[in-house]
Protein backbone atom coordinates (compact mmCIF):
# COMPACT_ATOMS: atom_id res chain seq x y z
CA UNK A 1 0.00 0.00 0.00
CA UNK A 2 1.46 3.35 -1.02
CA UNK A 3 1.95 6.62 0.83
CA UNK A 4 0.05 8.26 2.52
CA UNK A 5 -1.63 5.09 3.84
CA UNK A 6 1.77 3.45 4.47
CA UNK A 7 3.83 5.45 6.95
CA UNK A 8 6.80 3.51 8.29
CA UNK A 9 7.59 6.35 10.70
CA UNK A 10 4.59 5.41 12.85
CA UNK A 11 6.61 2.71 14.64
CA UNK A 12 9.62 5.01 15.12
CA UNK A 13 7.87 7.77 17.01
CA UNK A 14 8.96 6.89 20.57
CA UNK A 15 11.65 4.88 22.38
CA UNK A 16 8.98 2.46 23.58
CA UNK A 17 7.70 1.73 20.08
CA UNK A 18 11.20 1.43 18.65
CA UNK A 19 12.13 -1.01 21.38
CA UNK A 20 8.97 -3.03 20.93
CA UNK A 21 9.54 -3.71 17.23
CA UNK A 22 13.34 -3.93 17.33
CA UNK A 23 14.48 -6.89 15.25
CA UNK A 24 17.92 -7.45 16.81
CA UNK A 25 18.38 -7.67 20.58
CA UNK A 26 21.64 -6.96 22.36
CA UNK A 27 22.15 -8.43 25.81
CA UNK A 28 25.18 -9.06 28.07
CA UNK A 29 24.40 -12.78 27.99
CA UNK A 30 25.88 -12.91 24.48
CA UNK A 31 29.20 -11.32 25.51
CA UNK A 32 32.51 -13.06 26.15
CA UNK A 33 35.10 -10.91 27.95
CA UNK A 34 38.79 -11.40 27.02
CA UNK A 35 41.33 -11.25 29.87
CA UNK A 36 45.13 -11.11 29.77
CA UNK A 37 46.82 -13.09 32.56
CA UNK A 38 50.43 -12.61 33.68
CA UNK A 39 52.62 -14.05 36.41
CA UNK A 40 53.16 -12.42 39.79
CA UNK A 41 50.82 -11.16 42.49
CA UNK A 42 48.84 -7.97 42.84
CA UNK A 43 49.31 -7.07 39.17
CA UNK A 44 46.74 -4.86 37.45
CA UNK A 45 48.83 -3.03 34.88
CA UNK A 46 46.96 -0.89 32.33
CA UNK A 47 47.52 -1.83 28.68
CA UNK A 48 48.31 1.37 26.73
CA UNK A 49 47.02 0.05 23.40
CA UNK A 50 43.74 -1.14 24.97
CA UNK A 51 42.50 1.74 27.15
CA UNK A 52 40.50 0.51 30.13
CA UNK A 53 42.02 -2.98 30.09
CA UNK A 54 44.83 -4.48 32.16
CA UNK A 55 47.31 -7.28 32.47
CA UNK A 56 46.06 -9.26 35.49
CA UNK A 57 47.91 -11.59 37.81
CA UNK A 58 46.00 -14.72 38.80
CA UNK A 59 44.99 -13.33 42.20
CA UNK A 60 43.58 -10.16 40.60
CA UNK A 61 41.93 -11.69 37.53
CA UNK A 62 39.36 -13.43 39.74
CA UNK A 63 37.98 -10.10 40.93
CA UNK A 64 37.82 -8.75 37.39
CA UNK A 65 35.93 -11.83 36.21
CA UNK A 66 33.61 -11.60 39.22
CA UNK A 67 32.72 -8.03 38.28
CA UNK A 68 31.99 -9.10 34.70
CA UNK A 69 29.78 -11.92 35.93
CA UNK A 70 27.87 -9.50 38.17
CA UNK A 71 27.09 -7.44 35.06
CA UNK A 72 25.48 -10.45 33.38
CA UNK A 73 28.49 -11.45 31.26
CA UNK A 74 28.58 -15.26 31.47
CA UNK A 75 32.00 -16.08 30.04
CA UNK A 76 35.64 -15.01 29.87
CA UNK A 77 38.34 -15.87 27.34
CA UNK A 78 41.83 -16.21 28.82
CA UNK A 79 45.11 -15.27 27.16
CA UNK A 80 48.39 -15.96 28.94
CA UNK A 81 51.61 -13.96 28.84
CA UNK A 82 54.45 -16.07 30.30
CA UNK A 83 57.59 -14.84 32.01
CA UNK A 84 59.77 -16.88 29.67
CA UNK A 85 59.32 -17.73 26.00
CA UNK A 86 61.09 -20.38 23.93
CA UNK A 87 61.00 -21.76 20.39
CA UNK A 88 58.39 -24.40 21.26
CA UNK A 89 56.17 -22.26 23.50
CA UNK A 90 56.50 -24.73 26.35
CA UNK A 91 54.74 -22.50 28.89
CA UNK A 92 51.55 -22.90 26.84
CA UNK A 93 51.17 -26.54 27.88
CA UNK A 94 52.72 -26.41 31.35
CA UNK A 95 50.24 -27.43 34.05
CA UNK A 96 51.65 -24.55 36.09
CA UNK A 97 51.31 -21.98 33.32
CA UNK A 98 49.52 -18.71 34.05
CA UNK A 99 46.39 -19.71 32.14
CA UNK A 100 46.17 -23.07 33.88
CA UNK A 101 46.56 -21.38 37.27
CA UNK A 102 43.92 -18.79 36.35
CA UNK A 103 41.45 -21.46 35.25
CA UNK A 104 41.76 -23.29 38.55
CA UNK A 105 41.37 -20.07 40.54
CA UNK A 106 38.35 -18.93 38.55
CA UNK A 107 36.52 -22.25 38.71
CA UNK A 108 37.15 -22.52 42.44
CA UNK A 109 35.84 -19.02 43.19
CA UNK A 110 33.24 -18.67 40.40
CA UNK A 111 32.07 -22.14 39.43
CA UNK A 112 29.17 -20.74 37.40
CA UNK A 113 31.49 -18.66 35.19
CA UNK A 114 32.14 -20.15 31.74
CA UNK A 115 35.92 -20.23 31.34
CA UNK A 116 37.23 -20.40 27.78
CA UNK A 117 40.94 -20.69 27.03
CA UNK A 118 42.77 -19.54 23.93
CA UNK A 119 44.79 -22.44 22.51
CA UNK A 120 47.69 -21.09 20.51
CA UNK A 121 51.45 -20.75 20.83
CA UNK A 122 52.06 -17.20 19.58
CA UNK A 123 52.10 -15.61 23.05
CA UNK A 124 54.53 -18.28 24.26
CA UNK A 125 57.06 -18.64 21.43
CA UNK A 126 60.25 -16.60 21.21
CA UNK A 127 59.63 -16.07 17.48
CA UNK A 128 55.99 -15.00 17.88
CA UNK A 129 54.54 -17.48 15.40
CA UNK A 130 51.62 -19.77 16.19
CA UNK A 131 53.47 -23.05 15.91
CA UNK A 132 56.70 -24.95 15.49
CA UNK A 133 59.02 -23.17 13.05
CA UNK A 134 61.15 -25.27 10.69
CA UNK A 135 63.25 -23.46 8.07
CA UNK A 136 61.34 -20.24 8.80
CA UNK A 137 58.01 -21.93 8.06
CA UNK A 138 55.37 -23.08 10.57
CA UNK A 139 55.18 -26.88 10.49
CA UNK A 140 51.48 -27.73 10.61
CA UNK A 141 51.62 -31.31 11.87
CA UNK A 142 54.33 -30.83 14.48
CA UNK A 143 52.34 -27.88 15.79
CA UNK A 144 49.24 -30.07 16.22
CA UNK A 145 51.03 -32.15 18.86
CA UNK A 146 51.71 -29.06 20.99
CA UNK A 147 48.21 -27.66 20.52
CA UNK A 148 46.79 -30.96 21.77
CA UNK A 149 49.05 -30.83 24.83
CA UNK A 150 47.92 -27.25 25.49
CA UNK A 151 44.22 -28.07 25.18
CA UNK A 152 44.59 -31.08 27.49
CA UNK A 153 46.38 -28.99 30.12
CA UNK A 154 43.53 -26.46 30.01
CA UNK A 155 40.95 -29.23 30.32
CA UNK A 156 42.76 -30.71 33.32
CA UNK A 157 42.68 -27.28 34.96
CA UNK A 158 38.90 -27.10 34.53
CA UNK A 159 38.24 -25.12 31.33
CA UNK A 160 34.71 -25.36 29.99
CA UNK A 161 35.72 -24.66 26.39
CA UNK A 162 39.06 -24.62 24.60
CA UNK A 163 39.44 -22.21 21.68
CA UNK A 164 42.13 -23.08 19.11
CA UNK A 165 43.13 -19.88 17.31
CA UNK A 166 46.22 -21.04 15.41
CA UNK A 167 44.58 -21.86 12.04
CA UNK A 168 46.53 -25.10 11.58
CA UNK A 169 44.76 -27.63 9.36
CA UNK A 170 43.24 -30.52 11.32
CA UNK A 171 43.63 -29.04 14.78
CA UNK A 172 39.96 -29.36 15.77
CA UNK A 173 39.93 -33.09 14.97
CA UNK A 174 43.21 -33.64 16.80
CA UNK A 175 42.05 -31.78 19.91
CA UNK A 176 38.63 -33.45 19.91
CA UNK A 177 40.13 -36.90 19.68
CA UNK A 178 42.62 -36.22 22.47
CA UNK A 179 40.01 -34.70 24.80
CA UNK A 180 37.71 -37.68 24.30
CA UNK A 181 40.50 -40.19 24.77
CA UNK A 182 41.66 -38.55 28.00
CA UNK A 183 38.17 -38.44 29.53
CA UNK A 184 37.25 -34.83 28.71
CA UNK A 185 34.37 -35.49 26.35
CA UNK A 186 32.40 -32.75 28.13
CA UNK A 187 34.92 -30.03 27.28
CA UNK A 188 33.74 -28.11 24.22
CA UNK A 189 35.69 -26.58 21.35
CA UNK A 190 35.09 -23.00 20.28
CA UNK A 191 37.01 -22.91 17.04
CA UNK A 192 38.52 -19.80 15.50
CA UNK A 193 37.21 -21.28 12.27
CA UNK A 194 37.62 -18.31 9.93
CA UNK A 195 40.49 -16.21 11.26
CA UNK A 196 41.83 -13.66 8.84
CA UNK A 197 45.38 -12.28 8.51
CA UNK A 198 44.11 -8.90 9.60
CA UNK A 199 45.74 -5.56 10.36
CA UNK A 200 43.18 -5.07 13.13
CA UNK A 201 45.21 -7.23 15.56
CA UNK A 202 47.88 -4.63 16.27
CA UNK A 203 46.84 -3.59 19.81
CA UNK A 204 46.44 -7.24 20.84
CA UNK A 205 49.92 -8.10 19.62
CA UNK A 206 51.31 -5.25 21.71
CA UNK A 207 49.31 -6.39 24.75
CA UNK A 208 50.36 -10.04 24.34
CA UNK A 209 53.93 -9.30 23.16
CA UNK A 210 53.20 -11.68 20.29
CA UNK A 211 54.20 -9.92 17.07
CA UNK A 212 56.12 -12.28 14.74
CA UNK A 213 59.89 -11.81 14.90
CA UNK A 214 60.11 -12.43 11.15
CA UNK A 215 57.65 -12.64 8.26
CA UNK A 216 53.93 -12.64 8.92
CA UNK A 217 51.05 -15.07 9.44
CA UNK A 218 49.57 -14.98 5.96
CA UNK A 219 50.74 -18.53 5.31
CA UNK A 220 48.23 -19.91 7.80
CA UNK A 221 45.67 -17.19 8.53
CA UNK A 222 43.11 -16.38 5.86
CA UNK A 223 43.37 -13.88 3.01
CA UNK A 224 41.04 -10.95 3.81
CA UNK A 225 39.79 -11.04 0.21
CA UNK A 226 38.25 -14.52 0.55
CA UNK A 227 34.73 -15.30 1.74
CA UNK A 228 33.94 -18.64 0.09
CA UNK A 229 37.11 -20.06 1.62
CA UNK A 230 35.77 -19.10 5.05
CA UNK A 231 32.83 -21.44 4.51
CA UNK A 232 35.23 -24.27 3.65
CA UNK A 233 37.17 -23.61 6.86
CA UNK A 234 34.00 -23.48 8.95
CA UNK A 235 32.44 -26.61 7.47
CA UNK A 236 35.66 -28.57 7.99
CA UNK A 237 35.74 -27.52 11.65
CA UNK A 238 32.11 -28.53 12.08
CA UNK A 239 32.88 -31.94 10.58
CA UNK A 240 35.93 -32.28 12.86
CA UNK A 241 33.86 -31.73 16.00
CA UNK A 242 33.70 -28.01 16.79
CA UNK A 243 30.86 -27.01 19.11
CA UNK A 244 30.96 -23.29 18.27
CA UNK A 245 32.56 -21.64 15.23
CA UNK A 246 34.04 -18.14 15.17
CA UNK A 247 34.72 -15.45 12.60
CA UNK A 248 37.59 -13.07 13.43
CA UNK A 249 37.67 -10.07 13.07
CA UNK A 250 34.03 -9.01 13.19
CA UNK A 251 33.43 -5.47 11.95
CA UNK A 252 35.19 -5.70 8.58
CA UNK A 253 33.80 -9.23 8.05
CA UNK A 254 30.08 -8.84 8.73
CA UNK A 255 29.35 -10.40 5.34
CA UNK A 256 31.34 -13.49 6.34
CA UNK A 257 29.49 -13.75 9.65
CA UNK A 258 26.23 -13.66 7.73
CA UNK A 259 27.35 -16.34 5.27
CA UNK A 260 28.50 -18.59 8.10
CA UNK A 261 25.23 -18.09 9.97
CA UNK A 262 23.31 -19.16 6.86
CA UNK A 263 25.55 -22.19 6.28
CA UNK A 264 25.68 -23.90 9.70
CA UNK A 265 23.38 -24.71 12.59
CA UNK A 266 26.02 -24.43 15.31
CA UNK A 267 26.29 -21.31 17.46
CA UNK A 268 28.34 -18.65 15.69
CA UNK A 269 30.74 -16.37 17.56
CA UNK A 270 32.44 -13.23 16.28
CA UNK A 271 35.52 -11.53 17.71
CA UNK A 272 35.22 -7.74 18.00
CA UNK A 273 39.00 -7.45 17.94
CA UNK A 274 41.51 -5.10 19.53
CA UNK A 275 41.90 -2.72 16.60
CA UNK A 276 38.14 -2.27 16.37
CA UNK A 277 38.02 -1.51 20.08
CA UNK A 278 41.00 0.84 20.11
CA UNK A 279 39.70 2.88 17.16
CA UNK A 280 36.49 3.61 19.04
CA UNK A 281 38.39 4.48 22.21
CA UNK A 282 40.78 6.80 20.35
CA UNK A 283 38.00 8.61 18.49
CA UNK A 284 35.90 8.94 21.64
CA UNK A 285 38.86 10.36 23.59
CA UNK A 286 39.07 13.14 20.99
CA UNK A 287 35.36 13.83 21.12
CA UNK A 288 34.86 12.71 17.54
CA UNK A 289 32.24 10.03 18.34
CA UNK A 290 29.83 9.19 21.14
CA UNK A 291 31.50 6.09 22.61
CA UNK A 292 28.33 4.60 24.07
CA UNK A 293 26.23 4.98 20.95
CA UNK A 294 28.97 3.90 18.53
CA UNK A 295 29.87 0.84 20.62
CA UNK A 296 26.28 -0.33 20.92
CA UNK A 297 25.74 0.27 17.21
CA UNK A 298 28.80 -1.82 16.32
CA UNK A 299 27.81 -4.66 18.65
CA UNK A 300 24.25 -4.60 17.31
CA UNK A 301 25.59 -4.82 13.75
CA UNK A 302 27.58 -7.92 14.68
CA UNK A 303 24.47 -9.51 16.16
CA UNK A 304 22.39 -8.45 13.17
CA UNK A 305 24.88 -10.11 10.83
CA UNK A 306 24.18 -13.39 12.63
CA UNK A 307 26.56 -13.79 15.56
CA UNK A 308 25.07 -15.52 18.60
CA UNK A 309 28.11 -14.66 20.75
CA UNK A 310 30.43 -11.65 20.67
CA UNK A 311 33.93 -11.67 22.11
CA UNK A 312 34.51 -8.02 22.91
CA UNK A 313 36.75 -5.81 25.02
CA UNK A 314 33.73 -3.49 25.34
CA UNK A 315 31.86 -6.18 27.32
CA UNK A 316 31.79 -4.50 30.73
CA UNK A 317 31.02 -1.03 29.43
CA UNK A 318 28.35 -2.32 27.07
CA UNK A 319 26.77 -4.40 29.82
CA UNK A 320 26.55 -1.31 32.08
CA UNK A 321 25.04 0.78 29.31
CA UNK A 322 22.45 -1.88 28.51
CA UNK A 323 21.59 -2.15 32.19
CA UNK A 324 21.01 1.62 32.29
CA UNK A 325 18.57 1.31 29.41
CA UNK A 326 18.87 1.61 25.67
CA UNK A 327 18.23 5.21 24.57
CA UNK A 328 18.40 4.56 20.86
Amino acid sequence: MAFPATRLRRLRSSPGLRGMVRETRLDPSCFIYPLFVVSGRGVADPIPSLPGLCHWSVDRVVGEAEEALSLGIPAVLLFGIPEQKDELGSEAYSDEGVVQQAVRALKQRLPELIVITDVCLCEYTSHGHCGVVVNRQVDNDRTLELLVRTALSHARAGADLVAPSDMMDGRVAAIRAALDEEGYAGVGILSYAAKYASSFYGPFREAAFSAPAFGDRRGYQMDPANAREALREVILDVEEGADIVMVKPALAYLDVIHRVREAVHLPVAAYNVSGEYSMVKAAAARGWVDERQVTLEILTSIRRAGADLIITYHAKDAARWLRQGDTR
